[in-house]
């Protein structure tokens, strides 16, 4: 039976996600894969999507995304919902787009330790090693296109690690975006873990994975969040990255403790490891309404912090959660960030008074 709701799960997945095939375009749309070295033995799969006739690149008009603690990159943003996904609609602006899957997740190298027993081994693919993940990409992407700085923009733990890293490395970024941003936690995780000491990974099926996306929103409002097919797709998609878990009974997906090991160290403690003040580019912090793995408060304690950044901005929208990327109102998102993306950084100009 559950093998097939996953060939119907599978099949959707290819109607609304057929970018994912290497060399598809899309309209104007192209589409490259490329396996990027970082540590030893770790190969980061890396994805890039920009218009077919883009010959002229700069750093103002390319763009790193990053995924946050549970799943890879590019089952959201890559998912074709609705017609597009939000790596098509920023490349469609003209754009060179790219996203990344760091150790243990996705299609980059999954390390030895995904290949027994979780409680053998200790957590791995914490915030730092991530770090490395990112810059040998940002690194590859400079190198490929001549260009000397990179947008980065990151969901959720994500943004931990972009935060770091931008805090280390202001001179190789243009602009920051905060999607879901975290910081010192003052409400329990929704991460699930099995308690005792933190183990190499942990498995998560779709119902947790449901769960969690509708945690916070009123039962009045959960049937019209995400339209209809959505979840199912990115279900799909999601499960078709894991085929080791996917033969599990039940079926799940394994993702790297280190994250968890990291928020019991740092932000569940109280603890920040990284120097905000430092990050020396403009920042956008957004944020769904209904969002309860990165509450407000986590967004308003970071915000004034920023005193590094040229210019700042802080944008909730309503009825969104933490997964508002594959919701109703992912447009209002798609625009906020796009809208930042867009705009010069030159300050206005003062309009003398008649």
């Amino acid at each position: 039976m559950f093998g097939r709701f996953l060939l119907l799960l599978s099949a959707l997945a290819l109607m609304v996600g057929c970018a994912s095939v290497p060399g598809a375009a899309t309209g104007d749309i192209v589409m490259e894969e490329f396996r990027v070295p970082s540590d030893a033995g770790m190969q980061i799969y890396v994805r890039n999507k920009r218009p077919a006739g883009m010959t002229q690149f700069s750093p103002a008009k390319t763009v790193i995304y990053v995924h946050g603690a549970t799943y890879p990159s590019e089952t959201a943003f890559d998912l074709k919902l609705d017609g597009t996904s939000w790596m098509d609609y920023i490349a469609q602006r003209g754009y060179d787009v790219y996203l990344l899957d760091v150790r243990g997740y996705g299609a980059s190298t999954r390390p030895a330790q995904m290949d027994r027993p979780a409680g053998e081994s200790a957590p791995f693919g914490g915030t730092e090693e991530a770090m490395r993940d990112v810059d040998a990409v940002v690194e590859f992407v400079k190198k490929r296109r001549g260009i000397d700085r990179v947008n980065l923009l990151a969901w959720s733990w994500g943004t931990a690690i972009m935060q770091w890293y931008a805090s280390l490395n202001s001179h190789k970024i243009e602009k920051l975006v905060l999607y879901a941003p975290v910081w010192i936690r003052q409400t329990p995780s929704l991460v699930q873990v099995a308690p005792g000491p933190v183990e190499a990974y942990r498995s998560v099926s779709m119902a947790q994975a449901k769960a969690r996306w509708l945690a916070g929103v009123a039962d009045d409002k959960k049937a019209d969040l995400i339209p209809a097919g959505w979840f199912e797709a990115w279900a799909a998609a999601t499960s078709a990255t894991d085929p080791v878990g996917m033969k599990q009974n039940p079926p799940v997906l394994r993702a790297p403790n280190g994250v968890v090991a990291d928020g019991a160290k740092y932000w569940a403690n109280g603890v920040i490891p990284w120097k905000v003040e430092n990050i020396k580019v403009p920042v956008l912090l957004v944020k769904g309404e209904w969002d309860l793995d990165t509450p407000a408060y986590m967004a308003q304690a970071l915000f004034p912090k920023l005193t590094g950044a040229p210019y700042k901005r802080y944008v909730e929208i309503g009825e969104g959660t933490h997964t508002l990327i594959m919701e109703k109102n992912r447009m209002s998102l798609f625009r906020e960030v796009q809208l930042f993306l867009d705009e010069s950084r030159a300050p206005a100009k003062q309009v003398s008074p008649l």
